[in-house]
């Protein structure tokens, strides 16, 4: 079993930077692939970047891709941290953010594919 918490949201202005973090822990949490989603206002939870158990490989959907940025603490295998750094924000990019997680060291896109979720941290931009 895995658990999520999410936090870091806030209200910012266009333009703005902000980071949203995601703690787990769980035995198996150290060996999973973690990955943000994020749903807008009517919109469906579309996947932001995934990032590999090690930390060594990512990936990112083009509409964050160079303004966004995923890292992971591995220091602690008991207990992770993965951030995601979000720069020159964008109204778009108002949302509930989501941190996933599924054990195995494949990078993966899709929500049906993650097992564990948090709750969900607001991020709100405004124009």
């Amino acid at each position: 079993q895995i658990h999520l918490a999410e936090s870091g949201g806030g209200l910012v202005q266009a333009g703005d930077s902000l980071s949203v973090s995601c703690e787990g822990n769980g035995r198996t949490f150290s060996r999973s692939t973690l990955a943000w989603f994020r749903q807008g206002p009517g919109k469906e939870r579309e996947f932001v970047a995934a990032i590999t158990w090690a930390g060594d490989q990512t990936i990112y959907a083009d509409p964050v891709k160079g303004r966004f940025t995923i890292s992971r603490d591995t220091r602690d295998p008991a207990k992770n941290t993965v951030t995601l750094q979000m720069n020159s924000l964008k109204s778009e990019d108002t949302a509930v953010y989501y941190c996933a997680a599924v054990i195995g060291g494949r990078l993966r896109t899709l929500a049906d594919e993650y097992n564990y979720w948090g709750q969900g941290t607001q991020v709100t931009v405004s124009s």
